[in-house]
């Protein structure tokens, strides 16, 4: 694993490519609310050696996001945007719906353009175009994800939204529907106490009404990554590799 300045972000970057050999494919994922930089990046190693194909193909990003939490009381944690942790823990205790849909939050904008500066160094690099970038990560990682996808000149290969949410619907709506056919891998758990399910089959709806192809994966389970969509996940990767093989 090597740490990169990309874009402005800290970013670790996972490979098993030969030395000189640029990747056919990159996976950029941005992980959630609250974790350390490093989250994710233990899904890198572990999908390449689940599927030997991907590791003389694929290259792995894991940004960190630009805010530290320590100052709240949550040392090595990171955040792409603040939440209200009182309202977050309220709704958690008293299973109140958390419905983000009417919310913008300020920090969002400048942290959509360090991803998308990410994304941007990436092709830069390796020459690939946006249908050989997959973008996505873990709760409001993939609601970045989500956000920028919507926004970019081009949809990426694939669109992963692991534990994600429905957000500033005014505008994703607007511009799912600009954004037409976009590949997207979903899923989401029926217990989750963080992003309720249902906030996450309304952003199923919306994408589908929009003209994409969701693959929704529905599990019973809280606020986390299961095996079945991380199984599914490596597939539709494989699937990538495949067809620009």
């Amino acid at each position: 694993m090597n740490t990169e300045l990309i874009g402005g972000l800290r970013c670790h970057v996972v490979d098993r490519l030969p030395d000189g050999q640029s990747p056919t494919l990159v996976v950029i994922l941005c992980h959630g609310f609250g974790a350390p930089g490093t989250d994710l990046v233990g899904l890198g190693p572990e999908i390449l050696a689940r599927q030997p194909q991907l590791a003389a193909a694929v290259r792995f990003v894991f940004p960190e996001a630009p805010l530290s939490l320590a100052e709240v009381g949550m040392p090595g944690g990171r955040a792409w945007w603040m939440l209200d942790i009182e309202k977050l823990n309220a709704a958690i205790m008293t299973g109140a719906l958390r419905d983000l849909r009417n919310d913008h939050p300020p920090e969002l904008p400048a942290v959509r353009e360090q991803l998308i500066a990410v994304i941007d160094a990436q092709r830069e690099q390796t020459g690939l175009p946006m249908s050989q970038i997959v973008l996505g990560g873990f709760s409001q990682g993939s609601v970045l994800s989500i956000d920028v996808s919507l926004r970019l000149p081009e949809p990426p290969g694939l669109l992963t939204v692991f534990s994600g949410t429905l957000m500033s619907e005014d505008e994703w709506r607007v511009l799912a529907v600009k954004r037409g056919a976009m590949h997207v891998l979903q899923s989401h758990g029926d217990e989750d106490q963080i992003l309720p399910f249902e906030a996450a089959e309304w952003l199923r709806d919306l994408l589908v009404e929009s003209g994409c192809e969701v693959e929704f994966i529905p599990f019973h389970g809280p606020h986390t990554i299961p095996q079945t969509a991380l199984v599914r996940f490596v597939e539709r990767l494989t699937e990538i590799v495949g067809e620009e093989g």
